[in-house]
């Protein structure tokens, strides 16, 4: 088998091909995320905590004082952005809690399409460990009587 032909055999198994949407849609997932927290939810939250923009919030490392975040970036200062970094961590717990939403449906519907188990229609023979119909008074393998 060639090469070609392996890797064409790979591709086309159906869980390569739903890995591939599924990260295509994750993907534009996270960006209607990002949008949401950073247009949306981190504007409410700032406005309530006094107006503040979290995008802009960093810690200055070096010795010299910056106007903005702009500014420090410009000029290579060493910052720490954390307003940047709350905002990854708003998305991140939206977009965990979306997950754990999206796997609880999913497991309600598997559990309602799952049968429930059938009824036994057979019983061992408790003298030749045989299995037997349930409404059976005698064996059929070793022709004991049974209760």
């Amino acid at each position: 088998m060639s090469i070609v032909s392996e890797f064409k055999e790979f591709a086309m198994k159906g869980n390569v091909v739903d890995l591939a949407v599924g990260v295509i849609i994750g993907g534009a997932f996270g960006k209607i995320v990002d949008s949401l927290v950073k247009d949306m939810v981190m504007p409410m939250v700032g406005r309530l905590l006094g107006g503040v923009d979290f995008r802009h919030l960093y810690l200055n490392l070096g010795s010299k004082t910056f106007e903005t975040l702009e500014a420090a970036e410009k000029a290579g200062a060493p910052i720490m952005k954390y307003g940047a970094f709350i905002n990854t961590v708003v998305d991140f717990v939206i977009i965990a809690f979306a997950i754990f939403m999206a796997i609880k449906v999913m497991n309600r519907i598997k559990r309602a399409e799952t049968p429930a188990p059938a009824e036994p229609t057979t019983r061992e023979c408790p003298h030749c460990l045989s299995a037997i119909p349930l409404k059976a008074t005698r064996c059929a393998h070793c022709t004991s009587q049974l209760q």
